[in-house]
């Protein structure tokens, strides 16, 4: 028999996510999906799944959980208080949940978005090739208590796993590349622009992060001439009060307000992640490098399952076990402990 999650309490703003469905721009919706893609994969690498499997995304909070059935987890994401019956769980590791364990996942340590991956994950209703809710298109819905969650096919059985934990929850640089009306703004204020040391504001989702900052606004050239065209995730528009404000993964299709740049797609997750408050700083890239970054990103994240590591080790299993102190000090074979020198 499949299992179920139940929910038996949630925060705000809890949804299915995956990587969302592209290839809707041009009927007005943007891909959206997990706002931490890396987030998936690492969940896929701990329970030895596929990343493209849904997970359950968590803002600022989690929940508490029951399965009817015994049921591999992992957690992932910005950290999060975790228990199973009381016990804690370790983050960014895989555990079982056996059936009738309550699951209780509390506030946030540092970060936005935490992520309960099950395995197989989770095999609620497809809709326009993906399971991931988009709330600002109108699909799917934030979950609450009392609902119930099917759990797809697991074909695996290993759990106990541990990855470390990223550096990407406190803000920091963020790379970006020219966009469309980046020469619109003067040298002197692109400059100002990398030089100027922001701060998340509280006014963001999964649409948007706006940035603040102290000092002048920003603002281009014929700004206010600027015709409504197409824009994407990443991009960083200047809004009508000179604020910065990243785009995030629900965000609109088109828009008028001038882009200072673009976020490389693996900073998206610095971005979304960032709590509110966290020092954020620009840094223009060039495009070849931008590529190479890329590159450089998308090999780590292929490359998560050979990071993996067990929780507890089995001496049976470690090849370099004679590498280890498994005992300090120096001993000797003749002498005798309990005899007191003299």
């Amino acid at each position: 028999m499949s299992a179920v999650l139940e929910v038996l309490s949630c925060g705000p703003s809890m949804t299915v996510q995956d990587m969302g469905r592209p290839g809707f721009l041009a009927q007005g919706m943007t891909r959206g999906g997990a706002a931490d893609v890396l987030a998936l994969f690492e969940g896929a690498a701990l329970l030895g799944q596929s990343p493209d499997l849904a997970a359950l995304e968590m803002v600022g909070m989690g929940g508490s959980f029951r399965a009817t059935a015994d049921v591999r987890i992992a957690l992932t994401g910005a950290p999060m208080t975790a228990t199973l019956d009381g016990v804690p769980l370790a983050w960014n590791a895989s555990h079982l949940l056996p059936a009738g364990a309550t699951l209780n996942i509390g506030g946030i340590r540092t970060g936005t978005y935490g992520y309960l991956h099950v395995g197989g994950g989770f095999d609620t209703a497809v809709m326009m090739g993906a399971r991931g809710a988009h709330l600002s298109a109108g699909l799917g819905a934030a979950l609450a208590a009392g609902d119930t969650l099917p759990v797809g096919n697991d074909v695996g059985d290993t759990v106990g796993m541990v990855l470390p934990i990223d550096d990407r929850f406190g803000g920091g640089t963020i790379r970006i590349t020219p966009s469309m009306q980046t020469d619109q703004f003067d040298s002197a204020t692109q400059e100002r622009f990398t030089s100027t040391a922001f701060r998340r504001d509280a006014r963001a989702n999964r649409m948007g992060v706006r940035m603040d900052h102290d000092g002048a606004p920003f603002e281009a050239a014929g700004q206010l001439t600027i015709v409504s065209d197409v824009i994407v995730s990443g991009d960083i528009q200047i809004t009508g009060d000179g604020a910065p404000f990243v785009l995030m993964c629900e965000c609109q299709t088109t828009g008028g307000y001038p882009r200072i740049g673009t976020v490389l797609p693996c900073d998206m997750a610095r971005v979304a992640q960032a709590p509110t408050g966290a020092p954020i700083s620009f840094q223009f890239i060039p495009f070849d490098e931008a590529r190479q970054i890329e590159q450089r990103a998308t090999t780590a994240r292929d490359a998560l399952k050979s990071a993996i590591t067990p929780l507890l080790r089995d001496p049976a299993t470690i090849k370099d076990l004679l590498s280890y102190q498994l005992i300090s000090g120096v001993t000797s074979a003749t002498s005798d402990p309990f005899e007191q020198e003299t």
